[in-house]
């Protein structure tokens, strides 16, 4: 599976260390790298379809200060998707009040039918694009609906009503930012983890250093705005336990076999 890390901050800090060692598992996870932060107040992304470790332009990125107070990272190992760019995270695009949206996702979507219909349209050929244009597309049909945009309320009340209904028989571990708050889920124990001190919040696959690493809420949508914890929503209990049978199935009907 993949590995995520994400990174909220009351003001702008350097994270190089932390990126290293989160790239330094790469070893592991060797299809595709990807890299979003917020700069002057706009998200930027750099990504790549080869193992981190092994890439020079990530390298030459590395070698100089990232000071950021957001920041999303992914390194991939693939389950569904060809090792293409298009099918890197993050992956982001914007609602129809231009409001920017960028996700990351380690799991996998066994069995949801609302996202079967953007397989067609969409980019690349991962679930986790798919997630983001449905999130999206409920985001605009709502705003629509209204003739505004979304208050942070009525957003995290849609996002949080998906993530309880997406997250039954899928593995759902997810961070993703809509350029003022951070949301984070995981429905597989153990999976994912945060450290937390006076300024900042970090989550990561797993722990980066020797601080105290806690494991983040299970089964429950969190949203972190400016390195503390904001919003939590419903415990929805839809544990995903890894099932290998269900992912040799998934592989076979990806490969057409």
């Amino acid at each position: 599976m993949c590995e995520l890390y994400g990174f909220s901050a009351h003001n702008n800090q350097i994270i190089n260390e932390n990126l290293r060692t989160f790239y330094s598992h790469s070893n592991m996870h060797p299809h595709g790298w990807g890299l979003a932060y917020l700069f002057d107040d706009e998200i930027c992304i750099e990504k790549e379809a080869i193992q981190a470790t092994k890439s020079h332009y990530l390298s030459d990125l590395l070698s100089l200060p990232i000071k950021t107070s957001v920041a999303l990272a992914h390194i991939r190992f693939a389950t569904v998707g060809n090792i293409y760019r298009k099918n890197c995270h993050p992956y982001s695009k914007r609602d129809n009040y231009q409001r920017r949206w960028t996700f990351i996702h380690n799991g996998t979507i066994f069995d949801y039918k609302p996202l079967n219909k953007y397989i067609e349209i969409q980019h690349g050929e991962t679930d986790s694009e798919r997630i983001l244009l449905y999130l999206i597309d409920k985001i605009n049909d709502a705003q629509t609906k209204l003739k505004r945009h979304l208050t942070f309320e009525e957003r995290f009340s849609l996002i949080d009503t998906i993530i309880v209904d997406m997250s039954k028989g899928n593995k759902l571990n997810l961070i993703f930012f809509d350029g003022e708050y951070m949301y984070v889920h995981t429905n597989c124990k153990n999976s994912l983890h945060f450290y937390q001190n006076s300024s900042s919040i970090t989550f990561s696959t797993q722990p980066l250093n020797r601080h105290n690493w806690e494991n983040v809420k299970f089964t429950t949508l969190l949203v972190v705005k400016d390195g503390e914890f904001v919003a939590e929503g419903t415990n929805h209990g839809n544990e995903y336990i890894e099932d290998e049978d269900a992912y040799k199935s998934l592989f076979l009907n990806f490969s057409n076999l």
